[in-house]
């Protein structure tokens, strides 16, 4: 695998991540007759800061890949063409 999928993967680990802290304090709060926005905050503080953390620590990788596969590239092809 070259780095620019890693990069996609690990882009979409983070948006696996991202959306599973908002479905995690959904699922938490199925039970809830009424809601609103306070009761959703309450519900996202209570699932906790980890899986945005992850997810945007996988974030930075993913694009940090992309970048390094994306430069490795551009090298190959300036060192081809000044030959």
């Amino acid at each position: 695998m070259n780095k620019r999928g890693a990069g996609v993967i690990f882009i979409a680990i983070a948006a696996f991540l991202f959306a599973s802290k908002y479905m995690s304090a959904a699922i938490f709060g199925s039970g809830v007759l009424s809601w609103d926005e306070s009761l959703f905050s309450a519900m996202l503080s209570y699932v906790g800061e980890p899986l945005s953390i992850c997810s945007m620590i996988a974030l930075i990788l993913g694009v940090a890949y992309i970048c390094w596969g994306e430069y490795e590239e551009f090298t190959i092809k300036k060192q081809q063409s000044n030959k």
